[in-house]
This record gives C-alpha cells, sequence and structure tokens, in this order.
C-alpha cells in the first residue's frame, strides 16, 4: 500500500505546476549572499516564496520582497527562530510547505540547512538532494559526488523536492528590482523546547566574510603553529582578503574551525585564492578548486595543490610570504 501511495503522489506531483519555498537566511535587515543565489538556482521553478523567520524580521522581509525574481515573502515573527536551530524551524518550514502545496522547497547550502533540511526531508518522508551545483529542470539536479572529483545527474520522483543549493555556483539575485507581495505567515509557532540555546561566541574581523569574499588567504599544515598563522592575517589586510585554513590546520589548533575551506567546511570561489603551505587533500580542493585563480606556495614540488593550481611557487613559506608582502 505504501508503494502505490508513493507512486500516485508522484503522478500527482508531475500534474502540478512548479512553486518553490525558499527559506531565506538574513542578518535582521538584509538577505545574505547566499540566498540571492539561491533566488537566481530556482529560477525555473517559479513562483518563488521567501521565508523569512526571527523575532523582529519584517524590515528583512520587507527588504526581501525587493529582491529580483521573488514573488511573495511571507514572514514569521518568533523568538524561537531567532538562532537558526534546526528542531524549532522544521515544523514550521513543513507546515507552510504542506499548506502552500509547494513542489520544491530549497534554500542556500550553508551550516544553517545542514541541520535543517535533513528534519524536514525526513518529516515530509522524501530524499533530500544537497549541493546542486546546476539546474537541468524542474526535477534533475547535477550535485557533487567523491569530494567533488565527479558529477551526479539526479532525478527526484518525490511529491516535494527538498534541496540545497552551492551559492559560489550561481549569480546572486540582485537585491534591488523587485516587488513581491510582503506579509505575515498567520500561523502560531510554539517553541519545540527539544534544545536550548545557550550562546554564541562571534570573531569579529573587518575583513570580508570568508564565503563571500574576492580573495581569500588560506593556510596549512606548513604553518606549523598558531603563532605562524598568524602571519597570514598581515597579507591578507594588504589583499583586502578574507583568511582560510585547511582542515590539517584546524585539526592541530591553528585556528577556529569556522575558517576550514573545504568538504566538510565551507566552499569558496573567488577571484584569487592563495595557499600557503597547503598540501591539496581530495578534502580541501572540494572547497576550492573552483576559484578563479589560484595560487599555491609549498616547498614540495611534488604537492597535490599544484595540479590545480595557476601559479605555483616551489619555495619555504616562511621566506616567500614576508618576500610578497614587502612586494605589495
Amino acid at each position: 500500500m505504501h508503494a502505490v501511495r508513493r507512486a500516485a503522489q508522484r503522478s500527482f506531483c508531475s500534474r502540478r505546476h512548479a512553486s518553490t519555498l525558499i527559506v531565506a537566511e538574513h542578518d535582521g535587515v538584509k538577505l545574505t549572499e547566499s540566498t540571492l543565489a539561491a533566488i537566481t538556482a530556482c529560477a525555473a521553478m517559479k513562483p518563488i516564496t521567501l521565508l523569512v523567520g526571527g523575532s523582529a524580521c519584517k524590515a528583512a522581509a520587507e527588504a526581501a520582497g525587493k529582491a529580483s525574481g521573488v514573488d511573495s515573502v511571507t514572514y514569521v515573527e518568533a523568538s524561537s527562530l531567532d538562532h537558526g536551530v534546526a528542531e524549532e524551524w522544521a515544523p514550521l518550514v513543513v507546515d507552510l510547505a504542506k499548506k502552500g502545496g509547494y513542489t520544491h522547497i530549497a534554500g542556500a547550502a550553508s551550516s544553517f540547512s545542514k541541520g535543517l533540511f535533513p528534519r524536514v526531508a525526513a518529516m515530509l518522508d522524501v530524499a533530500q538532494v544537497s549541493d546542486v551545483l546546476a539546474v537541468e529542470s524542474e526535477d534533475t539536479f547535477i550535485r557533487p559526488i567523491y569530494a567533488g572529483n565527479a558529477l551526479a545527474t539526479v532525478k527526484s520522483e518525490d511529491p516535494i523536492k527538498v534541496l540545497t543549493v552551492r551559492p559560489t555556483s550561481f549569480e546572486k539575485a540582485s537585491a534591488e528590482g523587485g516587488s513581491a507581495t510582503v506579509a505575515a505567515a498567520g500561523v502560531d509557532v510554539a517553541p519545540a523546547g527539544k534544545s536550548e540555546w545557550l550562546s554564541e561566541e562571534v570573531a569579529k574581523s573587518d575583513r570580508p566574510e570568508l564565503a563571500s569574499a574576492k580573495t581569500v588567504v588560506s593556510g596549512g599544515r606548513g604553518l606549523k603553529t598558531s603563532e605562524n598563522f598568524a602571519m597570514l592575517d598581515t597579507l591578507a589586510l594588504k589583499l583586502n582578503a578574507a583568511v582560510g585554513a585547511s582542515r590539517a590546520a584546524v585539526d592541530s589548533g591553528m585556528c577556529p574551525n569556522d575558517m576550514q575551506v573545504g568538504q566538510t567546511g565551507k566552499v569558496v570561489a573567488p577571484d584569487l585564492y592563495i595557499a600557503i603551505g597547503i598540501s591539496g587533500a581530495i578534502q580541501h580542493l572540494a572547497g576550492m578548486k573552483d576559484s578563479k585563480t589560484i595560487v599555491a606556495i609549498n616547498k614540495d614540488p611534488e604537492a597535490p595543490i599544484f595540479q590545480v593550481a595557476d601559479y605555483g611557487l616551489v619555495d619555504d613559506l616562511f621566506k616567500a610570504v614576508p618576500e610578497m608582502e614587502k612586494s605589495l
């Protein structure tokens, strides 16, 4: 009976017109750039509705209504949604998706969506399609497998497609020029109470955000200590760059894990990526190989990083980096 029911659902889905609910991320005032990329990714599954949540999110919702490509914005003002706790968000997303009859639920691939979307997919009894790089049609998507070394074309037959998109693979929709309708969702949100938000420690920096920076300077195991890792700050300051790190550097305690670039960290695609003392493990390459220009500095001429680098310097980084700083 279950198989028959699922088949009927799929048949019904194929006759429905596409419509997408995008779970938006914002800073209380405006949408994040990753959400703007998700809007572009879902252009083939219009109309698009943005879901904005938080205790005081009306201003962000009104800003979201101006984004190009958005047809409507629904917002829910509730303090339980403030910190992106997945247990609080999942029931709301599922409820609105069912009431709205959406064929797609989407969001940018991020730490927030990695906690939320698997729960949403499980509650809807559908399979999630993660880290989409391209949208072929309403039911067919391209995503990476094997740490980005191969691409899979995935066709989903589920009645509701739940997907996350890789922000660096899509142009960002304009934050201005749209005229979407903006309205409160009109639902009561009761705290689930399964998790409690305690606190957060945010490192404040004048440098660009790692995920969206045009230039990234990353360090690896070759820097050896946290004191040596700090030398990248001076170089990054001169280049107006964000600072990233390999997993090896993070695991050894040289820097915090929010700086990690790679398959289990952040995926970046800046105009310029400078890899210093990074060997180039597959896990790291998966997070940066789409950068427009890659510069590698490593004393090992056989380091895998040179296979993807546009420019490579085989030299001791403790000699090369200070010389680079002086020349800037």
